[in-house]
């Protein structure tokens, strides 16, 4: 039934009950045997059916729009422009409207008369807009876990970020390094609060330390670079910088190439064979020489690792968060892509399916990730 749109009545006869029963079942609602209304949903999901948004708003006394919140650094980010995207896509989908809420968010009982649900996306539980809309007595999903205390919310679609950091340490690992570090976001969502955490776990497993630098949770790539030169000045043996913040990884290159750093593949002797970094200038048309090692770096598989720290030796640049910055950087940078316009679908996908009784409260999905390796460490895409 593809050549119209699929009614209640398509859905009554093939299910073989009659049309209030299928009503009942869609809604929830009306004395209808379990099996009943696990069949009715199947042929409907099966037909394609899709509950009339209109005649559904005038049955709920419902608002037709659903509300966007995030985190207030998103407007100058990739990741969660092409999130938004994404969410209003799918909603648009089931005849809702989003609408963006300020980041100041607004009291829970004023928002939950203006909207029939929420997204929430990456809830901070620093962030005093949260708790109220958590509690505003409308459908909730978050994009990620809400670590705070206040009311949980209906649903979440959840990423594996511990994974996603373990893929990128194996992988610089795999490419010659020795000495990774991490340039961890600030806060306490459930993204920051997983990265460090990985870092941890990850260096105690493998026996390596691995250095943590926190920097502001929506870094810019000039406190990237400021974080970086720290980094490296203070310990010259790191060998591979992994940054959080969307949109960073240029500020670590400037600072590699600040200190003589070659962003690449690491050669057995502790040597790039890559490509030297961009913007190699401290500001006064100088090459800094705060990457020297005083005594040599740690060894590394097929050679003395003498070269560890020095100016021209090799780092490896990664980014836990794939967008603009990280693929037309030069070199381009190895990045967790998060996907985040299908995220963003489905965060609204979820929040629909809640309304509109085809997913219980609750419901927890998980959303897929994927490592682009890139020339920054010496895995050209």
């Amino acid at each position: 039934m593809t050549s119209r749109t699929v009614t209640l009545l398509d859905v009554a006869r093939a299910a073989g009950v009659s049309k209030s029963t299928v009503s009942d079942a869609l809604q929830g609602s009306g004395r209808v045997a379990e099996a009943t209304r696990d069949r009715v949903r199947a042929v409907a999901e099966e037909l394609g059916y899709r509950p009339n948004s209109a005649a559904r708003r005038l049955r709920r006394a419902s608002t037709g729009a659903v509300g966007l919140h995030l985190p207030a650094t998103a407007t100058r980010l990739d990741y969660y422009m092409n999130l938004a995207f994404g969410a209003v896509e799918r909603a648009q989908e089931d005849g809702l409207d989003m609408v963006l809420l300020a980041p100041s968010g607004a009291a829970g009982g004023r928002i939950a008369s203006r909207v029939d649900g929420l997204l929430v996306i990456d809830p901070e539980p620093g962030d005093s807009a949260v708790p109220g809309l958590l509690d505003a007595g409308v459908p909730v999903v978050t994009g990620e876990r809400y670590l705070g205390p206040a009311t949980g919310p209906s649903g979440a679609v959840v990423c594996d970020n511990a994974a996603s950091l373990t893929a990128l340490l194996d992988h610089v690992t795999e490419r010659g390094a020795r000495r990774p570090a991490l340039l961890a976001p600030s806060g306490s969502s459930a993204w920051a609060t997983a990265l460090r955490a990985t870092a941890g776990s990850w260096g105690r497993a493998h026996g390596v330390a691995v250095t943590l630098r926190t920097v502001p949770f929506a870094a810019t790539p000039a406190e990237a670079e400021a974080a970086t030169r720290a980094l490296l000045a203070a310990d010259p043996a790191v060998d591979a910088v992994i940054c959080a913040p969307d949109g960073s990884a240029p500020g670590v290159l400037r600072a590699a190439a600040a200190l003589g750093r070659k962003v690449g593949a690491i050669s057995a002797g502790g040597t790039s064979s890559a490509h030297e970094a961009s913007g190699a200038s401290d500001g006064n048309g100088r090459t800094g020489e705060g990457g020297r090692s005083e005594g040599g770096g740690t060894g590394r598989p097929g050679g003395t690792g003498a070269a560890v720290g020095r100016v021209g030796a090799g780092l490896l640049v990664a980014s836990c968060v794939d967008g603009t910055a990280a693929r037309g950087a030069e070199p381009p940078v190895t990045a967790v892509d998060l996907h985040p316009a299908a995220y963003g679908r489905a965060c609204a996908e979820l929040l629909c399916d809640i309304l509109a009784d085809r997913a219980a409260p609750d419901t927890v999905r998980r959303h897929s990730w994927s490592l682009e390796t890139r020339a920054s460490t010496g895995s050209p895409g």
